[in-house]
């Protein structure tokens, strides 16, 4: 599930949320706090802890229940995503076990369920597992429900044939993405497939071009244009240098194409393909400037496979 916040004021799949009230305030506050407090070593051993003692297990079950209103949907009908014919790619499934990796809320689990034999569906956040259940009903018998981090995978299962991450490989730090990423290839087959959809960071600096772009054009100075952007893309949030984004006692990561690349293939990943899962513009996007002929927002999709036995380098 995507694990990335959509604006209410602005629907640009490419920026975030905007604090209107004073709990979403209280919130931005708070996590400010505990990241100074604690800086980065809680998350480095692989929890996320803040200054609280909260993780971000306890974050993403405070925003189960509307998780789907205020966070972008990459399964919307007018996205276009490239998951869908990736998988539709997939030989045999009906004989193959799939593992949706940080399952969110539940919207991918029904199509898997008609097509694989065995369904499996880990989160590290109890509250969006049972809404995952809620949402399949009678059908929630089909799928195994695990509530494990995604590092503990290959604890739980092996012979995997099809992983997918939809934007939950967000951890903010680079040794716990390392970690699940290992634990991912671990829990597979040879000749495996992990599919998945990662934040990108390089949409929010094209989504500050166009904002800049507008400010100038009407007629802001580049001092002014500057501002602008960096309010409207909501800069206070992100950590461009090292991809981090924060937002309401959630931190997470986004990604530059080349870094799913390198960090895939230091896991033991191969045949690594990258796409983008593009979003229309909003009808209020101000970015777009009435023009839809400018390419819309991206998060970026991958396909990467195991080494099959006996496949030499």
């Amino acid at each position: 599930m995507s694990r990335r916040p959509r604006s209410a004021a602005n629907p640009s799949p490419v920026i975030a949320y905007r604090a209107d009230s004073a709990s979403d305030c209280a919130a931005d506050l708070e996590t400010r706090r505990d990241d100074v407090a604690s800086g980065s070593a809680a998350s480095e051993r692989g929890e996320g802890l803040n200054a609280s003692g909260r993780g971000q297990d306890y974050y993403w079950d405070r925003h189960a229940e509307r998780y789907e209103k205020i966070f972008l949907d990459p399964y919307d009908p007018g996205v276009i995503n490239p998951l869908w014919k990736a998988l539709d790619a997939i030989e045999d499934p009906a004989s193959k076990t799939v593992v949706d990796l940080g399952c969110g809320t539940g919207p991918l689990l029904t199509r898997l369920i008609d097509r694989f034999a065995r369904v499996v569906a880990i989160d590290f956040a109890p509250a969006m597992i049972e809404i995952a259940k809620r949402r399949l009903g009678d059908r929630s018998d089909r799928v195994i429900f695990r509530n494990i981090n995604m590092s503990a995978i290959s604890e739980h299962e092996s012979g995997v044939d099809v992983a997918i991450a939809v934007n939950s490989l967000v951890a903010p730090e680079v040794g716990e993405i390392a970690a699940a990423l290992r634990s991912i290839r671990a829990c597979m087959k040879p000749g495996g497939v992990f599919l998945g959809v990662v934040p990108s960071i390089d949409a929010i600096h094209y989504h500050t071009m166009l904002l800049y772009d507008e400010a100038i054009e009407r007629g802001l100075s580049p001092r002014e244009a500057d501002r602008h952007a960096a309010i409207h893309a909501e800069h206070r949030r992100y950590d461009f240098a090292f991809g981090r984004f924060r937002y309401q006692g959630i931190r997470q990561k986004f990604w530059q194409p080349f870094e799913i690349i390198h960090r895939l293939r230091k896991a033991g990943f191969e045949d690594i393909r990258l796409d983008q899962v593009l979003y229309p513009w909003g009808d209020e996007d101000s970015a777009a400037n009435g023009d839809d002929r400018r390419p819309p927002g991206w998060d970026w999709s991958f396909v990467a496979s195991t080494r099959e036995l006996g496949r030499e380098r």
